[in-house]
């Protein structure tokens, strides 16, 4: 007896969606399953710095996230990236000490408001399974607040190497670690219970040790971010997965090869 899996074809459309609230358009990549009939668990994920995923070979890792998912259909929307990333990208309503972010509000209601509506339209069927944000870097920062604000939206969060040093006093100035902006949110306030965060790491991200700890700032900061998930009541491996890679680095190539088990682990069946 010999079983069959048949493999899915993925289709890539481009758009750009004009913003009131940027003042600009937005290109996006709209990656889909080919032939979704509507009976499937539909799911949906954003992707910040969709340039950086255009740079990836992202139809053959979505095709290969649908092995052994006959009834998953998984649609990714890849946000391309303004001229003006470094304001637009960070936290809502708290830019960092160089004012940086201070369009961040502006861009989550654009995909909350305006992005979210659009893709819903286009794929013209009911999302019946999670939603979720991912990003590199800056835009791993955005997805995370995105997603933290509004839980009635989104089921899961991606962090590929986050800026969450991300903060609002400059180590001149006599800065502490209660200044990275992330971590003072996650205590301040609360999302919902069952959200799930995949949190990712390189070991070669960067060189910075601010602390002098021999760990770069990258996974220290990204482990407080753990910590601080896990003070809320988050668990290990059912809502938090940190994934920390071996001679990673703050490219597109390492979080590539680390797309699958982000896939994996956040639509698990």
């Amino acid at each position: 007896m010999y079983t069959t899996i048949l493999s899915v074809k993925v289709n890539t459309s481009n758009f750009r969606i004009p913003s009131a609230y940027l003042k600009h358009e937005v290109e996006i990549d709209i990656y889909a399953p080919e032939g979704i009939l509507g009976n499937e668990k539909i799911e949906l994920l954003f992707l910040n710095d969709g340039q950086d995923v255009a740079k990836m070979d992202f139809p053959k890792i979505l095709q290969a996230a649908h092995q052994h998912k006959r009834n998953h259909r998984l649609v990714v929307v890849a946000i391309k990236a303004s001229e003006d990333r470094l304001m637009e990208y960070g936290v809502a309503g708290i830019p960092d000490f160089k004012g940086r972010g201070a369009k961040a509000g502006a861009y989550t209601d654009f995909v909350v408001k305006e992005l979210l509506p659009f893709v819903k339209k286009k794929i013209a069927m009911p999302i019946t399974g999670k939603v979720a944000y991912a990003g590199f870097s800056l835009g791993g920062l955005s997805a995370f607040d995105i997603a933290w604000n509004y839980p009635s939206v989104f089921d899961a969060v991606g962090v590929f190497s986050g800026a969450f040093w991300w903060r609002t006093k400059d180590l001149a100035d006599g800065y502490t670690d209660a200044d990275r902006i992330m971590h003072a949110l996650i205590e301040r306030t609360s999302t919902k219970a069952d959200m799930k965060f995949w949190l990712m790491t390189g070991t070669e991200d960067e060189k910075a040790d601010r602390n002098k700890n021999f760990i770069i700032d990258s996974i220290d900061d990204t482990i407080d971010i753990v910590k601080g998930l896990l003070k809320k009541g988050y668990k290990r491996n059912e809502n938090v997965f940190y994934f920390e890679k071996v001679g990673g680095k703050h490219d597109v190539a390492t979080w590539e090869s680390v797309m699958p088990a982000f896939l994996n682990w956040t639509f698990e069946v």
